[in-house]
């Protein structure tokens, strides 16, 4: 018997589209899902998307809920819970990944796992901003929800419009996310992880001097073999959260590795850029075989 397996991402993205064709591969059904075009009706009990009831497939891949990270992008998944409610096992689970997309959600289970990271303060106050930033020399305000570095802000001590820029900054977030900036020596590196496993690990080398080295700043990918205590510590960053595939985010610094953040949802392009690893068929394996067991 065919199963219906849906993708829930960004209709025409690269990665969302590879994966619905690796579905469809495998087992003669294809559908994309847009949350935007997705109704909830709780008192039919129904989640509806072009007349589809996302409940009565048999699984759901979230490879995206939102183009952006947004509190908006919450509730779809709290929107998706209801389909769970109702048996339909979806990879991550709602819950699981409800836990990342928030940064401060994230650092603070990294952190309660003795993962190591940058310094980071937490304030809605400006003059504790002011003396984090004091400490630190230099850092990185982020904003609470954003990915591939949007929206942040680096600051350094003693520059002329520090204090304006810090007030435009909490003018947008007002819980200002502080984080010590680090030595990242041109690279930094995404290990990835399939159902608690290890994959592979690509670096992300930057090639116009920007301060981050994600793709969005001109970044490129490069393949990378990190040592076993390496693969060690991006295994314990990724366990607490439980996802099907995921990229935890490691720098490498003169005091040590350093984890920055776990990815709600992997990265598909840098596995296949930095690896030459068919990401979008590794899990798309992985979950029709959990689906039919």
């Amino acid at each position: 018997m065919t199963k219906k397996i849906a993708v829930i991402g960004t209709p025409g993205k690269w990665s969302t589209e590879a994966l619905a064709d690796a579905l469809e591969a495998r087992t003669g059904y294809r559908q994309v899902i847009d949350m935007a075009r997705v109704t909830l009706d709780l008192d039919a009990g129904t989640l509806i998307s072009e007349g589809i009831d996302l409940a009565s497939l048999d699984g759901l891949i979230l490879k995206k809920v939102a183009e952006t990270y947004s509190p908006d992008a919450l509730d779809r998944l709290e929107m998706l819970r209801v389909a769970e409610a109702r048996g339909v096992r979806i990879f991550s689970p709602a819950e699981r990944v409800l836990r990342l997309m928030d940064r401060l959600a994230c650092t603070v289970t990294l952190s309660n796992a003795g993962v190591p990271m940058p310094p980071t303060t937490i304030t809605e106050d400006p003059a504790a901003a002011r003396d984090a930033l004091e400490r630190y020399g230099a850092a990185v305000f982020k904003p609470l929800f954003s990915t591939k570095a949007r929206g942040m802000l680096l600051l350094e001590r003693g520059a002329p419009d520090t204090e304006a820029q810090i007030a435009a900054f909490k003018a947008e977030n007002p819980v200002m996310y502080i984080q010590k900036k680090a030595h990242l020596s041109g690279h930094d590196l995404g290990m990835v992880f399939l159902n608690g496993e290890y994959v592979c690990t690509y670096a992300r080398v930057s090639q116009t001097g920007s301060w981050n080295t994600t793709i969005h700043s001109g970044g490129k990918y490069a393949p990378f073999e990190p040592d076993p205590e390496l693969i060690e510590l991006g295994r314990k960053a990724q366990a607490p959260f439980g996802l099907t595939f995921t990229t935890v985010d490691i720098a490498l610094t003169p005091d040590g590795p350093i984890v920055f953040e776990v990815s709600a949802f992997g990265g598909y392009s840098g596995a296949q850029k930095g690896c030459g690893i068919d990401a979008a068929a590794l899990v798309a394996e992985h979950v029709i075989e959990e689906v039919s067991a």
